[in-house]
């Protein structure tokens, strides 16, 4: 690929004001430019995340120019990371070198070896059990009504009676999506003579044969989502399932906790759980593997991708998120549990509109602040504006003033510098964001050795927090708030009119979508961290 110009390498000097006094840092300036023209190729995509905006004309974080200017021959400390999610697979290969493990902790000895109340949680612990489905939050209040307020009752029946009618809707046109899909994708594979294709295939296919033409237009919409042929027919798969499940009303019948034993609604009742930090079915640690993946994955081993802190970091697993919405407890104490073991950064790629337990969450977040922990979370896939509606847990409950400064919350960039460079599906919010990261098209591990391309700002959240562990391993001095006000600060500004809210969005200036109007940038904010290491 040819690079830019050299006349739109400007770097334009600014100055970036952090939590605790000002810091002359330059920041980047993309005001002058160009949108890239020329295609994106496989192997950047693989690590676009990495890449740098000037050179590349991809909105990456400037992460192996970081290695390259900033890190080369020196020597962090280790950096213990958790990842609250639905499991992780340990026992990957690209994962495996980086798992903590409990220095306190005897193996197989069923003894609570360090007091902390967990038997051999040797890697961390699973707060879910042999659980992987659970009910949406809204199911649970409609099943309890006792757990919420009336109007929150209200509210979470108004959703049950739109998400029937969305159902209903949905699983016509869920099912047209599959067929147009399956026959589309045999026409495709015929016509290139291969199973598996990209956008960059489909521009090859010149054929005039109307059916061959309807076919490349589907799949072309189709890979816009931003997932493999074969995964996104799972996803379509799995939410006609979910359509017709709710159409059902299946899930209002379930009891899925009561297979772990305690009670949810008692923040006391803390005896639960295994330290199977991978789950019952590695299948389902898929996320949180792919989370984990994005921070640590081993950089330059020729395979899979490259982890944004790798060598740096201890992937602590904490189970806690199902397929489903997670309770407001197991959050709560998964939060608790990391803090009390050493995590210096956790990342929550989780989220709801409702949070009956909300306090509990609170209160961990605090917690968490009060030890010097930065929580990075994923500010949501909806593509709302999170400073009108809900999204939990956040560290604001009148969603103007934030009771913690210790939590940052991550929206998702697109790999198009343009008018797209916000992905579609982010959530965003001018008090209750606080900067963007990439989030689209992100290679990293999955179970049983693999890798995928997922996408959302579950992806987002765990480049940031990668940053963020960068930051504190080379500079361990500085605290969790001013890593967060590093990362936002530091970032590099867009100031351009962007496209959000999905199909039927509008165009807003990018600088209204977070607190920063930023994206974040490793190698600005590395600069900025030795800077404020000095004083």
């Amino acid at each position: 690929m040819k690079k830019i110009k050299l006349t739109y390498l400007s770097l334009a000097l600014a100055l970036a004001l952090t939590g605790c006094g000002t810091t002359k840092v330059a920041l980047y300036n993309v005001d002058t430019l160009p949108v890239k023209k020329v295609k994106i190729t496989d192997d950047q995509l693989k690590r676009w995340s990495h890449l740098d905006i000037i050179t590349d004309t991809i909105p990456g974080m400037s992460v192996d120019k970081a290695y390259a200017e900033l890190l080369k021959d020196k020597k962090g400390v280790k950096v213990i990371v958790a990842i609250v999610d639905s499991g992780v697979d340990i026992e990957h290969p690209d994962l495996a070198a980086a798992v903590w493990t409990n220095p306190k902790e005897i193996a197989g000895n069923g003894i609570d070896d360090d007091n902390n109340g967990y038997i051999d949680d040797i890697h961390g612990w699973n707060f879910l059990g042999d659980i992987t489905k659970e009910n949406l939050e809204y199911e649970r209040i409609i099943k309890d009504k006792s757990l919420v307020d009336n109007a929150t009752y209200l509210a979470a029946k108004a959703l049950n009676d739109e998400k029937i009618a969305e159902a209903t809707q949905g699983r016509a046109q869920l099912e047209a999506m599959m067929m147009a899909v399956n026959s589309s994708d045999e026409v495709i594979k015929k016509e290139l003579k291969k199973d598996v294709y990209t956008v960059e295939d489909l521009e090859k296919v010149t054929s005039t044969d109307a059916k061959i033409v309807q076919s490349k237009q589907i799949m072309k919409q189709m890979l816009s989502f931003g997932l493999p042929v074969a995964d996104l027919k799972v996803e379509i798969k799995k939410e006609l399932e979910g359509a017709l499940t709710t159409l059902n009303g299946d899930n209002l019948k379930q009891d899925y906790r009561k297979i772990l034993g305690d009670n949810p609604n008692d923040i006391t009742d803390t005896k639960y759980g295994n330290n199977n930090v991978i789950g019952p079915d590695k299948d389902e640690a898929l996320h949180g593997t792919h989370v984990a993946g994005i921070v640590a994955q081993g950089r330059y081993n020729n395979i899979g991708g490259d982890g944004v802190a790798s060598n740096n970091v201890e992937i602590m697993a904490v189970r806690a998120v199902p397929d489903g919405d997670e309770y407001d407890k197991d959050i709560a104490l998964a939060i608790r549990y990391a803090v009390d073991n050493g995590a210096k950064v956790i990342n929550g790629s989780f989220g709801k509109s409702f949070s009956p337990h909300k306090q509990w969450v609170y209160d961990a977040i605090k917690y968490a602040e009060k030890n010097d922990v930065l929580i990075v979370h994923a500010a949501g896939n909806d593509a709302k504006d999170i400073d009108v509606e809900e999204n939990f847990p956040n560290d604001s409950d009148d969603k103007k003033t934030e009771f913690a400064d210790n939590l940052i919350t991550i929206g998702a960039l697109n790999f198009e510098y343009g008018d797209n460079i916000a992905a579609n599906f982010s959530n965003f919010g001018a008090l209750n964001v606080d900067v963007f990261a990439p989030g689209v098209q992100i290679y990293a591990t999955t179970p049983e050795n693999t890798y995928k391309y997922l996408a959302g700002t579950s992806m987002a959240s765990p480049n940031a927090a990668g940053v963020a562990a960068l930051i504190r391993s080379y500079y361990p001095k500085l605290s969790a708030s001013q890593v967060k006000h590093i990362l936002m600060n530091s970032g590099t500004p867009i100031n351009r009119m962007v496209q959000v809210g999905g199909k039927n969005g509008e165009k807003k200036a990018f600088s209204t979508l977070s607190k920063s109007g930023k994206i974040v940038n490793a190698y600005s904010a590395l600069q900025m961290a030795a800077k404020m290491s000095r004083k």
